[in-house]
C-alpha cells in the first residue's frame, strides 16, 4: 500500500512538472515582434516651443505722492495724532491667571468690600470663582481693570492695530444675571 502511495504521488508531480512545462514558452517571439514593429514606425512631429516675448518694464516716478511699497499709516490721512504711537503691552509683566481665558469665556458673579477695597468675583468656564480689584489684569488682550462697580467691571484692552502697533479699547464684564 505504501508502495502504491509513492508511486501515485510521483505520478502527480511527473504531471505537475509536464503540464508547467508545457505552458512556457522559452522564445518571447511576440514580444520581440511589438518591440520591433514600435521601433519602426515613423516618428511624430513635435511643435517647437513658442517664443517668449520680453515685458516690457515700467518705470514708476513718485512725483511727491505716497509710495505704493510702503504701509500707509491711517493717521497721516486725518492730519492727527496717532491714538497708539509707542503703545504697547509689557511682555516683561508676569502674567495673571485670568489672561489665559478669553473675555467672553469669564463672568462677573458678584461684588466684594474688604478693608475698604472693592473687590469683583469672577467665574471661569471651569466654575473656579477669582476674586480682582482694579489694577488687575483679565482676557487674552492685555486687559487690565480701571473700575469695578455694582454692575460690571470696566478695563482697557490693549490690542493690534493691524499695522505693527497698538491701540487701546475699553471693555467691560457685566454682571451675570441668574
Amino acid at each position: 500500500m505504501r508502495l502504491y502511495q509513492k508511486i501515485k504521488l510521483f505520478a502527480v508531480c511527473l504531471m505537475a512538472v509536464y503540464l508547467l512545462t508545457g505552458c512556457a514558452d522559452r522564445g518571447m517571439h511576440d514580444l520581440k515582434g511589438y518591440v520591433d514593429e514600435v521601433k519602426s514606425r515613423k516618428a511624430g512631429h513635435i511643435e517647437p516651443l513658442p517664443e517668449i516675448k520680453p515685458i516690457e518694464t515700467f518705470a514708476y516716478i513718485s512725483d511727491g505722492r505716497r509710495s505704493p511699497f510702503v504701509a500707509q499709516d491711517q493717521n497721516e490721512e486725518s492730519g492727527g495724532q496717532a491714538e497708539g504711537v509707542g503703545l504697547s503691552p509689557d511682555f516683561n509683566r508676569r502674567k495673571e491667571e485670568l489672561e489665559s481665558y478669553p473675555l467672553d469665556s469669564l463672568r462677573m458673579v458678584g461684588l466684594l468690600e474688604q478693608l475698604g477695597v472693592t473687590w469683583a468675583l469672577v467665574q471661569t468656564q471651569e466654575r473656579t470663582i477669582h476674586r480682582v480689584r482694579t489694577g488687575n489684569y483679565l482676557g487674552t488682550n492685555h486687559g487690565q481693570i480701571t473700575q469695578i462697580s455694582e454692575t460690571q467691571i470696566e478695563l482697557t484692552e490693549i490690542i493690534p492695530d493691524g499695522q505693527g502697533g497698538y491701540r487701546e479699547r475699553q471693555a467691560s464684564l457685566a454682571l451675570a444675571g441668574e
